[in-house]
């Protein structure tokens, strides 16, 4: 398994990452707890939660189960030093942690309080803001996010505010290192702009969704992740399991992401099930799995330090595990670079 340097922190971690979002809600404790043993013994180090996970869907009843479940795990393993350990504060839109309370000083402490009782730790290797307060483009919200109602005084006021509170967190041995998520570039680069000036925590990485059907990082965000060493942690590499082949011709597997959220998060379209038909058709043309050349693809991009995938049942991380390795030739990239520019953007 390939090792990718975490920005600028000196934390090396796998080029795939195990997400838990489905830990507690379609994968139970026990079989959880079986995917992380298998994932650290074919060289997977890193593992992705959040406070508000599970998902599929967010309830209330189930906030903070995937970290209980982690958490679980450190303590019968006792092998916290063997992974690089990943969460979040939800912010603003959740409701059902902390009233959706913003992120702030105010929130930040008690927040990784939670996550550190529950996760069974005394620190978190990567701290994550889940969502920006002042809105995001990610999870379809491009086609209509509008930041002309933006105000860069506060926002600014709140970076300084938020990376204050981090550094206390940082001289507490709480957190090591401190990313974002659903960001964009002008945001990453203020957040950048404001740690460097005041001497605090550095954003280390964006974890942002990309795969070969959403692309959306492949311009400015690119372009920032090259210069700054700020790594993508990409999420939902494989299409919320578009990219697997298992929804084409109207199929909806038993106890699949889309038998429990018809539409996927917004990714289920009138054209996608054709784009991704033409995506199967190239690794068939070139003999590979689709689900290893989509991960494989999203590995060698230059700017991501890790792809976070899910898996609900252990034989399905057998089978990504199979292709941890692939590396894909100049044709099979060639092929599917034609393919993106023919259906740049399916959803």
């Amino acid at each position: 398994m390939q090792m990718k340097p975490l920005g600028r922190t000196g934390i090396e971690v796998s080029a795939l990452c195990l997400g838990t979002m489905t830990f507690g809600s379609q994968t139970r404790l026990e079989e959880a707890h079986e995917q992380i043993d298998m994932a650290l013994v074919a060289g997977i180090n890193f593992i992705d939660t959040a406070e508000m996970y599970p998902v599929n869907p967010v309830r209330a009843e189930t906030i903070g189960r995937s970290e209980r479940i982690v958490g679980r795990w450190i303590e019968k393993t006792k092998q916290r030093d063997k992974i690089v350990l990943a969460t979040k504060h939800s912010g603003e839109g959740l409701g059902y942690v902390r009233d959706g309370a913003l992120i702030s000083s105010e929130t930040i402490h008690d927040a990784i309080d939670g996550s550190l009782r529950r996760l069974n730790t005394d620190y978190i290797d990567l701290y994550q803001f889940h969502w920006p307060n002042r809105g995001s483009y990610m999870f379809r919200q491009n086609w209509t996010f509008d930041p002309t109602g933006q105000n860069k005084v506060d926002t600014l006021a709140h970076i300084e505010d938020a990376l204050g509170a981090l550094q206390k967190e940082v001289e507490r041995g709480r957190i090591r290192a401190f990313g974002l998520s659903n960001e964009s570039a002008w945001g990453t680069a203020q957040w950048l702009r404001v740690s460097e000036d005041n001497d605090l925590p550095r954003v280390a990485s964006i974890q942002n969704e990309y795969s070969m059907l959403c692309r959306l990082y492949d311009t400015d965000l690119a372009e920032l992740s090259a210069n700054e060493d700020v790594g993508l942690l990409a999420f939902s590499p494989l299409a919320a399991g578009l990219l697997t082949g298992k929804y084409q011709g109207g199929a909806v597997p038993d106890g699949s992401r889309m038998s429990l959220v018809d539409n996927l998060g917004g990714r289920k379209s009138d054209r996608v099930f054709d784009v991704v038909d033409v995506y199967l058709k190239v690794a068939q043309k070139h003999g590979l799995d689709p689900i290893h050349m989509a991960l494989a693809w999203c590995m060698q991009r230059p700017f991501v330090a890790s792809a976070i995938f899910g898996a609900t049942q252990l034989a399905q991380l057998e089978h990504i595990i199979t292709g941890k390795d692939l590396v894909l030739s100049q044709e099979v990239i060639d092929d599917i670079n034609v393919a993106h520019r023919a259906h740049p953007m399916p959803y």
